[in-house]
């Protein structure tokens, strides 16, 4: 290096020459130069090239520049801007980091989970841990439920909905035991088709089925009802309430709601996610969308070839079938009168009148009723069905029958009932938008929010005395009046008579007007006096 500097010095310092040095010490061009020029300023650059000055000079991330990066979202630029500016403010100035060597700090202290926590949040940071797998266990061990919403725009009533997919999964062979399509939101009777579905192992649901030992639901308020969780404990069943946020511990059904999407939704006609050219993605206007029913039977087939003909990875070659087969552990069934009965929800105990049941204030009857009016039973029902009840006796428990609603609407009063409630909902929700609805000017300058929307005088005074007659109608008190006495032949207890008005008392009602004598005037009480 001294060599160098004395050719520099002397100006006979060619590029030749710092070739030859950069492949001797096994370095770039770049950087002979850049020791070059500091050791022309400094004697320990020149006896040690390329060490540092001064100990600790190597810049590493602190509290706060973590503070920063969680703030402006992993933006490194942004962050830099903060740390000049404030670098600029202190007294005496400092020296702040330089953009290349920020970035160089994040890379050697930041693990790349820390940068996409501090970029993402959370479930971006969770893509970069490791999860150690369970053991496969054996069937019916532990299953897993969740409830995905399917993207894909079906046709339900001549309306485009997402349906909902509820199902259980059997960890230890990856099979789908149960399934349930719910065309709306779903709900505790989601969960319980789905178990119906699951644990019966007789035509058409297949060889799988039985009780399971253990149950991971994730804190879905549906999984976790009071019906559902009856039902669970009647058919001795462990419910595991997994944390919140932690997919990572149900990964079976996880792993199934992925790949539904990419391996059989993505194919169908109406499907959310598709690409749409254009700067705005819009369905097309002739897109024709799957019944709910047809949608139903692709699924229930999608199903099927899950269970027998799809190879997963973890089975190592072999179908969800085969390794249900494979299997020797013995399986817990129950007759589908038991559980028809353990999943439906308890209503408490009526009597059997003459009109039949009385629940909710509605009456519901069956045939089986004649002849058993006064006894004694119990009530059990599927969650928003309302149509039909199952009534058991309260003292056997025996299953006496069903009972339907009496005197139910038909399909086109219910439609048209529906029609005028979606018609004032409509109008309403327009009413109180139109109500609600505050505009402000746009500004260019920081000032005050402008609210637009000019009133006259009289607008004003004529909806503020529409407001004040309503209050006050609203306010009114029909008793600040006390009525009028009762005619002088009544037996009034003194108690009401201190509540009303004297003077002349009230005519009798019962009394025709006809009857009544006129009543006298001034003339005629001036010639009563005198006579």
């Amino acid at each position: 290096m001294r060599r160098l500097l004395a050719l520099r010095a002397g100006k006979e310092l060619t590029a030749g020459h710092v070739r030859v040095a950069a492949d001797a010490l096994a370095v770039s061009e770049r950087t002979v130069w850049r020791w070059l020029a500091a050791a022309e300023n400094d004697e320990a650059a020149a006896r040690d090239p390329g060490a540092r000055t001064w100990a600790g000079a190597r810049f590493t991330i602190t509290p706060e520049v973590r503070g920063l990066l969680a703030l402006w979202k992993g933006n490194v630029r942004a962050v830099h801007r903060e740390l000049v500016l404030r670098a600029a403010r202190q007294s005496p100035p400092v020296d702040a980091p330089s953009l290349t060597t920020l970035h160089r700090a994040i890379r050697r202290d930041l693990m790349p989970g820390e940068r996409a926590g501090l970029a993402g949040g959370e479930r971006a940071a969770r893509k970069h841990d490791v999860f150690l797998a369970r053991p496969r266990g054996w069937r019916n061990q532990v299953w897993e439920t969740d409830h995905v919403q399917a993207a894909v725009l079906v046709d339900v009533d001549g309306k485009a909905r997402r349906p909902w997919i509820t199902w259980f999964t059997d960890c230890a062979t990856n099979a789908i035991t149960g399934v349930a399509v719910t065309p709306g939101d779903p709900s505790r009777e989601s969960v319980l088709a789905a178990l119906r579905s699951s644990v019966l192992r007789e035509d058409p649901y297949g060889p799988f089925g039985g009780l399971p030992e253990k149950v991971r639901v994730d804190r879905g308020k549906d999984f976790l009802s009071r019906t559902v969780t009856a039902a669970f404990d009647l058919l001795d069943v462990t419910v595991e309430d997994l944390p919140a946020y932690t997919p990572h511990l149900k990964g079976t059904v996880e792993g199934l709601n992925r790949a539904v999407e990419s391996m059989f939704l993505a194919a169908l006609p109406g499907y959310a996610r598709q690409p749409r050219p254009g700067k705005r993605a819009s369905r097309p206007k002739g897109e024709v969308l799957l019944g709910f029913e047809d949608f139903t039977a692709r699924l229930l087939a999608w199903t099927l070839w899950w269970n027998t003909e799809h190879q997963p990875a973890p089975l190592r070659g072999k179908t969800p079938l085969e390794a249900w087969q494979d299997d020797p552990t013995p399986l817990r069934d129950v007759s589908a009168a038991d559980l028809w009965t353990f999943t439906l929800e308890d209503a408490g105990t009526r009597t059997l009148t003459t009109r039949g049941i009385r629940f909710r204030k509605r009456d519901y009857v069956g045939p089986w009723m004649t002849g058993q009016a006064g006894i004694q039973v119990r009530i059990r029902f599927m969650p928003h069905h309302d149509h039909r009840i199952e009534v058991y006796h309260a003292a056997t428990g025996r299953y006496l029958g069903p009972a339907d609603l009496a005197d139910q609407a038909t399909e086109e009063q219910v439609s048209a009932v529906r029609r005028a409630r979606a018609s004032r909902a409509r109008r309403l929700k327009k009413d109180l938008e139109a109500s609600q609805r505050e505009r402000y000017a746009a500004v260019n300058q920081p000032e005050a929010p402008q609210r637009l929307g000019a009133l006259t005088t009289a607008q004003a005074e004529a909806e503020l005395a529409q407001t004040a007659d309503t209050d006050l109608a609203q306010l009114a008190l029909p008793d600040l009046i006390p009525p009028a006495a009762p005619p002088a032949d009544w037996r009034t207890p003194p108690s009401l008579t201190a509540r009303t008005t004297p003077g002349r008392p009230a005519p009798v009602p019962s009394e025709p007007a006809s009857d009544r004598p006129p009543e006298p005037t001034a003339q005629t009480a001036e010639d009563g006096d005198a006579s």
